[in-house]
């Protein structure tokens, strides 16, 4: 191997390490005692699970899992149907005002989420969603993004498919969903990590709409779990609500990274 080639492996492996570790070390910390976590190196002394045992009895962590994942699932999978429909919709049909319906869309991409807070919540507390999980997977449905990365995707697979399966008797919705969907399987993927992880991470919506902590999810009960005085400045637990946050999201980026990469790459890039 060439010196230059070998530096830049090099490298780069120092890079990632340097990036890693620090994940590394709030992993070793949730499994080292209290009194220990001053003083942890890039070895463990001594491993316990008292952290998350105590984490477990402080708040209903269980509940938040099942309420992070429920709302996540729903809204990645909304936004996968809604985002499909109209990103074909704006891809493949010609209809007066198609362009101008897309630059609009574009343009939300710009607005921040800060701006429309008000009015949603004036909305949720109309319909009475309020303290419902309603209130945090339903406003989550429309994605701008997801339209545009369909839209790319769809104009990129030729009319002759679509034309030929009209010719089948086909659906518009069986050619969107059985037809185009298995060809841009990466637009798909992406789209389902993006809209899961915004879901997932989402703190101040939930803050607002939801009181009851039996319908909490995970990023608003700690949150609230770490800054309201209930870890009792105890870092070890602090950490293990942390990396039970993180976890979900790391392990859905590990098993679709190749087509996560392979769609911003290409499909969604595309104009």
């Amino acid at each position: 191997m060439k010196a230059p080639k070998l530096f830049f492996y090099i490298l780069l492996a120092g890079a990632s390490l340097s990036f890693l570790y620090p994940f590394y070390w709030m992993l070793l910390a949730t499994l080292t005692p209290e009194a220990q976590i001053g003083a942890l190196g890039f070895l463990p002394a001594g491993l316990t699970m008292d952290n998350y045992q105590l984490l477990a009895d402080k708040i209903p962590i269980g509940r938040a899992l099942l309420n992070s994942f429920i709302v996540a699932a729903l809204s990645t999978t909304g936004v996968l149907v809604f985002g499909a429909m109209t990103g074909y919709v704006l891809a493949k049909m010609r209809f007066a005002g198609r362009n101008l319906l897309f630059f609009i869309i574009i343009f939300t991409m710009s607005m921040p989420f800060q701006l429309t807070l008000i009015p949603n919540y004036i909305l949720m507390v109309e319909l009475r969603w309020t303290d419902t999980l309603a209130a945090l997977v339903i406003p989550a449905l429309n994605s701008a993004f997801a339209i545009l990365l369909f839209r790319q995707a769809f104009q990129s697979i030729p009319d002759d498919l679509i034309h030929a399966a009209r010719v089948d008797g086909c659906s518009e919705l069986r050619i969107i969903f059985q037809i185009l969907l298995p060809n841009v399987i990466p637009a798909v993927i992406t789209a389902g990590i993006i809209t899961f992880m915004n879901s997932w991470n989402d703190v101040l919506w939930p803050l607002i709409v939801i009181r009851n902590e039996q319908l909490m999810t995970m990023p608003q009960l700690v949150a609230l779990f770490a800054v309201g005085g209930r870890s009792e400045a105890q870092l070890g637990v602090k950490l293990a609500a942390a990396v039970l946050l993180a976890l979900p999201i790391i392990v859905a980026y590990a098993v679709f990274q190749r087509h996560f990469i392979q769609s911003m790459a290409s499909s969604g890039l595309k104009g």
